[in-house]
């Protein structure tokens, strides 16, 4: 609700010249261009490097030289493919991340209209120095910040800086911000920063901080560390104890770096990556996005969501509620501003007596009224606002009413005066003539500003009465607006004048409301174990009573919401302890943000403004909106909802579960595997197997074992108990919570197993070692089988395919004269097939035990 203001000099004729061209010469030099200053370029070889110094990599580097060293030049190249992929798509979403300061220039108006030399001109934004006078109209986006010298019904959206959800109404000697837009009215400025020293500018040098790594990439990180140390010592050993049995010197090494590039589960990182983008892909279908695959697993570690209000928890658009008239009152359907709802009583559509004062309510409301409803456009059914969006909510609740369309009520009831709003009077004022010649007198505004005895005609318990149910609504959180009105036979005064003897027509409670699907929501995450915040820019009792209706917090006083500038003065508060931020500005959303992580949560923070920015890209997880958000908080994001519905984000959080359990079940599988066979070939000699594997061997069984078998349990199906269960703890090991023990178990399962197979060929006189290649190898494959969360389930059909494949190739190896001279493999028989497969089930039987031993974790 704003009209126009009059305390200034006409905007066609601004006061003062502006600036020459010779001093904005001399300004530009000064001040540098108007421009956010991109963030520092790293050269493509520094990000290489930073990829290739992931401990995991280094790890892969050594082991791919080991086989280089010993001639298997095929597993070299597929371990540098591994690298050399994960390295690429490491690079590429570090330049994707790093265009979110970028995209701070492109929300800068490319174009602004100056006063320069007493003649306005038109000059590229980034020309605009400090000094000039900006000249800004409806639909301008403000180039600098400036001071208002001039201003007629300015309306100013500052949305995207503030979090405020209504637009705000500008006058003489206010500060407007760089990258708001005029959505009303006229008005003059002199610049006073740009560039850097803007707000966009301020904004930009908190979204340049560095990103930390994901909760995977640290845990993968100190696998790697572990994996070479551990696998360095026990090749260490093994060659030292051969050379005690008197064993050849060039067999023990070769032998001893197979075992090397075997514990190493070369193929993890194909397996992230590979599980990453599928959970992805999986993500798009279902309305999210990601921009930084590491995101997809961080998801699932998520314990704290700061959900902003405006347009997340709530539609983003201005909507009446309820009407309260002296007769009565009604609460109104409908959402947005499409003209569709109906008017209700406890319940029960109204009675055209009780319909009656309520549309004599709502027609004064959509006469005294600058702004519009647009219709949906062609491939879209949204309304939208034209103008002010709460005078926009006014006509379509007068829509749902039954009163005539605005066209119609503007020419049967054309304007023939109008007061308009300003902040002093807190009320607008029109007059329209009536078909029969009388004159009608509308009036809304503040209900501290209406319902006085100098502006109403009406009896003190009734003006009481409204007070009293104003004071209501708005500690509910909702905006209050006041309406009066009086027929007049004759006027012949400014509008001004005739506020005053009119009558009552009652209240009307605007507010953005919820999301219908925003309870159930922070409710799905609350049983996940995740803890909902809410951070806005908005008044407090609008922020606790969102919370309220939501179910983030308990109905009671406004204490529980904390202010920006409650935050600023008492600086030592426990900010995890608050559940309702509001009034907060990006640098305390960024202390929001880190006061949680230094707690040691994992944050996911959404957001879709300019002021967004910097917590969206500090948070572990930045999750912008897509439709309404500005380019930078897209940018910024790591996460993108292309249908703004908070809903969409538990549903990224169970698919990053569903990816970091699949992570972890590749790592009992392949690491008990790999540790198998150090112990087969540590513990046969004791047996009197004394070499139980050959180097071409153990290398068979590893590309088998952690190629397409491997990659495949990347995309297992979710858990079904995933979202019931908490979010790991963020310093916990990747192998933590029983898993390095259910590794161990296995490996020992898979040992034994393997060598028993071994020793009963041996007593049968069968080719021992072949069947105990083919052995290892079933059990291995075994174990995949029996990790799976449902072992006949029919998704991920690809797992028992390569699980079969790898089989058939195994027999390969021993039944084709080409492998079988260069693996050194003999056919086993029907006997020592059956061996093999006895082992590969007593594996598959122990791994589904583990399972329910360990509560089925995976």
């Amino acid at each position: 609700m704003t009209g126009r203001t009059t305390d200034m000099t006409p905007v066609g004729s601004p006061a003062g010249t502006g600036l020459t061209e010779a001093e904005a010469v001399r300004r530009l030099a000064r001040y540098g261009r108007n421009e956010v200053a991109p963030p520092r370029s790293t050269p493509l070889y520094g990000r290489v490097i930073a990829q290739l110094r992931d401990p995991l990599i280094m790890v892969l580097l050594g082991a791919m030289l080991l086989t280089i060293a010993i001639g298997d030049h095929p597993d070299a190249a597929v371990i540098a493919l591994v690298v050399v992929f994960n390295t690429a798509v490491g690079v590429a979403q570090e330049v994707r991340a790093d265009r979110a300061v970028a995209a701070l220039s492109t929300l800068s108006a490319p174009h602004a209209r100056v006063l320069r030399e007493a003649t306005p001109h038109e000059v590229p934004a980034a020309l605009v120095v400090p000094g000039d006078t900006l000249l800004l109209g409806e639909g301008d986006v403000v180039a600098a910040d400036a001071d208002l010298t001039e201003a007629s019904a300015l309306l100013v959206d500052e949305s995207m800086l503030t979090g405020e959800s209504e637009p705000v109404d500008k006058k003489v000697n206010d500060t407007i911000s760089a990258g708001t837009v005029v959505v009303r009215g006229r008005g003059a400025a002199t610049a006073t920063a740009t560039g850097s020293a803007s707000a966009l500018g301020r904004i930009a040098a908190l979204l340049g901080e560095g990103r930390e790594l994901t909760p995977l990439q640290r845990r993968l990180a100190s696998l790697g560390r572990i994996l070479a140390g551990v696998t360095l010592a026990l090749c260490v050993l093994f060659f030292a104890l051969g050379l005690v049995r008197g064993l050849p010197v060039s067999t023990m090494a070769v032998t001893a770096i197979s075992l090397a590039v075997a514990a190493v589960p070369e193929s993890l990182p194909a397996v992230v990556t590979l599980a990453l983008a599928l959970g992805a892909r999986r993500m798009a279908a279902r309305n999210a996005l990601v921009r930084r695959l590491p995101a997809v697993e961080t998801l699932g570690s998520v314990s704290v969501l700061a959900t902003d209000k405006t347009g997340t928890l709530t539609e983003g658009r201005m909507v009446v509620q309820q009407l309260w008239s002296p007769s009565g009152a009604a609460d109104v359907s409908g959402s947005g501003y499409e003209p569709r709802g109906e008017l209700t009583r406890a319940g029960q559509p109204l009675a055209p007596e009780q319909l009656r004062p309520l549309r004599e309510l709502l027609t004064a409301a959509a006469l005294c009224n600058d702004s519009g409803l647009r219709p949906p456009r062609e491939g879209s059914d949204t309304w939208t606002a034209v103008g002010d969006p709460m005078e926009a909510a006014l006509l379509a609740a007068a829509a749902k009413a039954g009163c005539p369309d605005q066209a119609t009520l503007h020419r049967d009831c054309p304007r023939i005066s109008e007061a308009p709003f300003d902040s002093l009077r807190k009320r607008m004022t029109t007059l329209h003539h009536l078909p029969d010649g009388n004159v009608l007198v509308c009036l809304k505004g503040a209900p501290e500003a209406v319902l006085t005895d100098t502006v109403l005609a009406e009896p003190p318990d009734l003006l009481d009465r409204a007070h009293r149910e104003a004071s209501l609504l708005a500690a509910r959180g909702f905006r209050v607006l006041a309406v009066a009105g009086s027929e007049r036979l004759v006027w012949d005064l400014s509008a001004a004048e005739a506020e005053q003897g009119l009558d009552l027509l009652g209240l009307v409670a605007i507010s953005d409301p919820p999301k219908a699907s925003a309870a159930a929501t922070l409710e799905a995450c609350r049983a996940a174990g995740i803890t909902p915040v809410l951070i806005t820019g908005d008044h407090p009792a609008t922020a606790h009573a969102i919370a309220v209706r939501t179910g983030l917090v308990e109905d009671g006083p406004a204490g529980e919401v904390i202010t920006g500038s409650e935050m600023g003065a008492a600086p030592d508060t426990d900010l995890t302890g608050v559940r309702v931020f509001a009034r907060t500005d990006p640098q305390q959303k960024l202390d929001i943000v880190h006061a949680w992580r230094d707690r040691g949560a994992v944050t996911a923070m959404t957001g879709d403004g300019v002021n967004d920015g910097p917590a969206l890209r500090q948070a572990d997880i930045g999750v912008a909106m897509g439709a309404r958000g500005s380019e930078v908080a897209r940018q910024a994001a790591d996460l993108v909802l292309t249908d703004d519905e908070l809903s969409t984000v538990v549903t990224a959080v169970e698919e990053g579960r569903r990816v970091y359990d699949n992570i972890r079940r590749f790592l009992v599988y392949a690491m008990a595997g790999g540790t198998a066979e150090i112990l087969v070939m540590l513990a046969g000699p004791l047996l009197s197997l004394s070499l139980p594997l050959r180097a071409g061997q153990i290398l068979w069984i590893n590309l088998l074992t952690h190629g397409l078998t491997g990659v495949a349990m990347g995309a297992e199906p979710v858990n079904p108990q995933a979202m019931h269960r908490p979010p790991r703890p963020p310093g916990q090991h990747i192998l933590a919570a029983g898993v390095w023990q259910r590794l161990l178990v296995l490996a020992a399962a898979v040992t034994a197993f393997s060598l028993a197979a071994g020793l009963a060929a041996r007593a049968m006189d069968l080719p021992w070692q072949s069947v105990l290649f083919l052995a290892l190898l079933a059990a291995q494959l075994g174990v995949a089988l029996g990790l799976r969360a449902r072992l006949l389930t029919a998704q991920n059909l690809f797992l028992p395919a390569s699980v079969a494949a790898s089989a058939l190739l195994a027999m390969a190896a021993l039944y084709l004269p080409a492998l079988q001279s260069l693996l050194a493999t003999e056919p086993v028989g029907w006997s020592g097939a059956g061996l093999a497969v006895t082992a590969g089930l007593a594996a598959l039987i122990t791994a589904r035990f583990l399972r329910g031993a360990f509560h089925g974790k995976a």
